[in-house]
């Protein structure tokens, strides 16, 4: 039985092992596993995570049977986009995935933001399970992003939304 809790410090290396497995999982077919090192390595280095785990209005929560991290999710308030709160991560371990400990994390996140009227997320257009996933939980899509602009993956992305309850 898997538990919904905020992440510690002594949670992220579990944590980051955890993005790398899914990440290869999820994308090494799409963009090759060499890729995907790059993008873990950038985007999952124990500095970002620290940096995600200590912001202020974000919540970094994690998925935990006492032994094992078996997902994790992260949002934050846009600096961008009025009363909207990013859903930047929810992974689960691959297998653990559809036992409902992406649902139970997600169901945390939307309750963590009460000032947010929206939650915004990215996903990869050829990410079909979590574009599903995503849809099943009352998104939309809402646009695209080509993440071109110089620092950005050069990875497109179909921007998906959802009101919050409440809103």
């Amino acid at each position: 039985m898997y538990f919904v809790r905020t992440a510690g410090e002594r949670d992220l290396e579990k944590v980051r092992a955890l993005l790398v497995e899914s990440f290869h999982a999820t994308y090494d077919s799409l963009h090759g596993r060499a890729r995907v090192e790059e993008l873990t390595a950038q985007l999952f280095s124990p500095e970002a995570l620290k940096t995600r785990l200590v912001r202020k209005d974000a919540e970094f929560l994690v998925a935990d049977d006492g032994r094992k991290i078996g997902g994790m999710g992260y949002a934050a308030m846009s600096q961008e986009l009025t009363k909207t709160v990013m859903l930047h991560l929810l992974y689960v371990a691959p297998a653990l995935q559809r036992q409902g400990i992406g649902r139970d994390l997600f169901a945390e996140l939307e309750t963590c933001f009460p000032d947010a009227e929206i939650m915004r997320l990215e996903v990869e257009p050829q990410n079909a399970a979590a574009i599903a996933f995503y849809q099943a939980h009352g998104f939309a899509e809402v646009g695209r992003n080509e993440n071109s602009a110089p620092g950005q993956s050069g990875i497109p992305a179909l921007i998906l939304e959802k009101t919050l309850e409440g809103h």
